[in-house]
């Protein structure tokens, strides 16, 4: 296990290095090779995230596990423009001088690092499902909260690891190395903020267990996540 763990870590380690080195062939270089490691990157999302994503809706039913493996990379991808752009002014604000081309590029290898990560966590994604009540037992909505509480925290843990390997790229940009920090802090809020509120909309994605399996639900703007969340914590501590 643990050299299985260490080829995935040299894996992620040698793909990283191939879409940020600072000479030709990075994600944002503009030749022929850049845009084949922005393919790349684009693939790592579909892949990674959509495997994970299957796991995710596994449990509830295999039907979900399809319908959240189609939906998660496209939830990323509209999440991407949209921080795409927020990102773009909070840099140009707190002293980095990336555009919105730049920025979005960074986005896309944040997410695909991202999709490494928990790519690479389907595994023990699959492992919880299998050893979960099912949903028509008594213990189907603990089992719910404690899937909200387990994968938030899988998902925030990516975003953050993700993100801190922008560090080195942002210094190339901005004014000093305090203010590529603010600027890393800045999309990172930005990110798990907004990232956090386009999944909720764009819910089910465990599938609770007393709704109908669906590939979105039907007023989807009810309600956020943070207060889910909330009440997801709570159930699990009665």
């Amino acid at each position: 296990m643990k050299s299985a763990m260490d080829r995935v870590r040299a894996w992620e380690g040698a793909t990283w290095r191939r879409w940020c080195a600072g000479d030709a062939g990075a994600v944002w270089d503009s030749g022929e090779a850049g845009r084949g490691q922005r393919w790349v990157a684009v693939a790592t999302v579909v892949l990674g995230w959509g495997l994970y994503g299957y796991a995710v809706g596994y449990w509830r039913a295999p039907l979900q596990g399809w319908y959240v493996a189609i939906k998660l990379p496209l939830v990323i991808f509209a999440t991407m423009l949209a921080t795409g752009l927020l990102n773009a002014m909070l840099g140009v604000l707190l002293g980095a001088r990336t555009g919105f081309r730049q920025s979005l590029l960074m986005v896309l290898v944040s997410f695909a690092v991202a999709g490494l990560i928990v790519g690479s966590l389907s595994p023990l994604a699959f492992f919880m499902v299998l050893n979960a009540p099912e949903p028509g037992t008594d213990e189907a909505v603990r089992s719910y909260s404690a899937f909200m509480i387990v994968h938030t925290l899988i998902i925030a843990y990516a975003g953050i690891v993700a993100n801190v390997k922008l560090l080195g790229e942002l210094r190339r940009y901005a004014e000093s190395a305090a203010a590529a920090r603010r600027v890393l802090v800045s999309w990172l809020a930005a990110n798990l903020f907004v990232g956090a509120q386009v999944f909720w909309i764009f819910r089910p994605w465990f599938g609770q267990p007393y709704l109908p399996v669906q590939f979105l639900r039907d007023k989807p703007m009810e309600g956020n996540f943070y207060e889910a969340l909330w009440w997801s914590i709570l159930n699990l501590c009665r």
